[in-house]
């Protein structure tokens, strides 16, 4: 399968120009390919969450190359990045962030509200789909604070559906959920990657939810420690 996501030579500073910098990434090289569930393990401090930021345009690499669909993401404009990561990249974290004062329906639709595109009759019939499929059709109306933490998470994941992605970075998507929740949404995820063919690659401390990827990258120390795929 080809790649959508390329690292080459990837080098992370922090403090570059001041007496005491910090390197985080060493060197890395990494590719995932297409329709690929794929997690990435390490301990707090190894530099797996920089990754994933530069991963998803979020913040740059010191050195090194960023490939997404074959596009350098180092020569791109912030406006450039901007319209990548809404076009072609859907985030999951930890936190939701859902917007409390708005319901279900409403959160999903967000990204569409944030960035001024209209929201037409097949937008909208695409949020109740994927409301649907996370197995939310009956809380569409519900404001996120009536939902529970596992709700709400999945209406993160619905969200972070709706501009139709191929890729999704999710870090630590399961963090604050208890262990059966954190088996349905894998669950979910797993079903999203084989339903709709989109790139996975996630951050998770939990070895159990590693181990059911298509792929585990251990990440010590700023470098690649272990790439398995199965």
């Amino acid at each position: 399968m080809p790649n959508i996501v390329e690292l080459k030579n990837i080098n992370k500073i922090y403090g570059i120009k001041t007496p005491n910098p910090t390197q985080v990434l060493f060197d890395v090289s990494l590719t995932f390919e297409v329709s690929t569930f794929n997690s990435i393990i390490g301990q707090s401090g190894s530099g797996k969450s920089t990754l994933l930021n530069i991963l998803g345009t979020l913040d740059k690499a010191t050195s090194g190359d960023v490939f997404i669909n074959g596009k350098n993401t180092q020569e791109m404009t912030k406006d450039e990045l901007s319209q990548l990561r809404n076009e072609a990249i859907g985030f999951i974290f930890q936190f939701h962030y859902l917007l409390p004062e708005f319901t279900a329906l409403e959160n999903v639709l967000m990204p569409y509200r944030i960035s001024k595109k209209p929201i037409t009759k097949d937008v909208i019939d695409r949020a109740h789909e994927l409301l649907d499929i996370v197995g939310l059709k009956n809380k569409k109306d519900n404001l996120a604070t009536n939902l529970s933490g596992g709700q709400q998470q999945r209406v993160a994941i619905a969200r972070s559906l709706i501009n139709n992605p191929k890729i999704i970075l999710a870090d630590e998507p399961t963090g604050n959920l208890d262990s059966d929740t954190t088996e349905q949404v894998y669950a979910l995820l797993r079903e999203i990657n084989q339903r709709f063919k989109t790139t996975f690659i996630i951050i998770t401390h939990d070895r159990n939810i590693a181990e059911k990827a298509d792929r585990i990258v251990e990440i010590k120390d700023g470098r690649i420690n272990l790439d398995i795929k199965k």
